[in-house]
């Protein structure tokens, strides 16, 4: 799968691996900004506490 993607990024060596860096920022900044944040109350887990 990796090597498909890399075969399609546009570009020279040093393009392509700005490329891949800058789509692999924009899916943390997706994930974390409102992903992660949408799926957190939907967790089982969620605001759970250890009691004594």
């Amino acid at each position: 799968m990796y090597a498909f993607l890399w075969r399609h990024l546009p570009g020279p060596v040093y393009v392509k691996f700005l490329v891949a860096l800058a789509v692999a920022a924009v899916i943390v900044v997706l994930l974390f900004g409102w992903i992660f944040p949408w799926v957190e109350p939907l967790m089982p887990f969620s605001g759970n506490t250890v009691s004594q």
